[in-house]
């Protein structure tokens, strides 16, 4: 019998390919923004997060693909949340409580999400990662709906937070902040004016 603190963990092996993702990202996004993209190389992400470049390749197809972890973990926070919503429910807390996870990561994020909007190919993994979202909100929001996978109505509101979450990252980036608490308001604001728009408020 396994030890009950790790029962609905990740095996020790995923939690660690997944950490080291990470810290190949945040390695890419400092040395991005300290050198920029052009002058930052493969050799120097590995260097900078303590691995060899055969290792980065093996987590990696590219340079700036390098970078996705710290989207996605944003995406399966979120998706987290709306496979437990149920329309009228208030998800605010679910929302701000799991995000709270990924608090430690804001500041690189940031960084990463105002690079994209001055670098091809950043803005190609930022908005392929908003793509990929997409399909995954739209199948949770089915499923906690009880829709049929597919159905339309489920694939528009998806389409509506994924939108309203990208401008609201996007907008928050452009503003030059960098604090948590002010990220979650205008991500939240966002959510509820696309969810409004739907006619599934949360809370009301």
């Amino acid at each position: 019998m396994g030890d009950r603190s790790t029962l609905g963990r990740p095996p020790l092996t995923e939690r660690r390919k997944a950490e080291t993702r990470l810290e190949i990202a945040r390695a890419a996004v400092r040395l991005f923004t300290t050198r920029g993209v052009a002058a930052t190389s493969v050799e120097d992400i590995a260097a900078a997060a303590g691995i060899s470049v055969r290792t980065f390749w093996r987590y990696a197809t590219g340079k700036e693909d390098s970078v996705q972890p710290l989207l996605t973990a944003g995406i399966e926070l979120l998706a987290g949340v709306l496979s437990e919503w149920r329309p009228g429910e208030d998800i605010t807390a679910a929302f701000d409580e799991a995000a709270r996870a990924t608090v430690a990561e804001v500041p690189t994020m940031v960084s990463l999400v105002r690079l994209a909007q001055e670098e091809s190919g950043l803005r190609a993994v930022w908005l392929r990662a908003h793509n990929d979202a997409e399909l995954v909100f739209a199948d949770t929001i089915a499923r906690s709906t009880g829709r049929s996978a597919g159905d339309l109505q489920a694939r528009v509101l998806a389409a509506m937070v994924n939108g309203a979450v990208r401008a609201a990252v996007e907008h928050y980036a452009e503003s030059g902040r960098a604090d948590w608490s002010d990220l979650a308001v205008v991500v939240w604001e966002a959510l509820q004016t696309a969810m409004r728009a739907f006619g599934t408020e949360p809370g009301v």
